[in-house]
């Protein structure tokens, strides 16, 4: 599943996200086709957005490199914020340009 949301719409502000519930279909490129075409489909829906963001956490490595697979530039990271299994994680901040982005 994909999904797009305004963090602020009068800012022009627009987030994205992927979710790939059933394990066996992680790591078979699925996550990155959907999401390479999820973000050009959001930057020609939305002609007057100059910015894209994801956000993720430290403790999902797979999904930080898919970030940045597809063009996306770590912009933040607010640590141990997350806490699963008794570990603290960061909150891993990640944007990309519409100048970047490879249509």
């Amino acid at each position: 599943m994909v999904s797009r949301y305004w963090e602020s719409q009068k800012t022009r502000w627009m987030e994205v996200g992927i979710v790939i519930y059933a394990d066996g279909l992680w790591s078979k490129g699925i996550g990155t086709q959907a999401l390479t075409k999820w973000v050009g489909q959001t930057f020609e829906a939305f002609p007057s957005i100059n910015h894209i963001g994801l956000t993720t956490w430290s403790g999902n490595p797979a999904m930080m490199a898919l970030a940045g697979k597809i063009g996306f530039k770590e912009e933040g990271r607010i640590r141990q914020v997350r806490y699963w299994k008794g570990y603290y994680y960061d909150s891993m901040k990640y944007g990309v340009l519409r100048s970047e982005w490879k249509f």
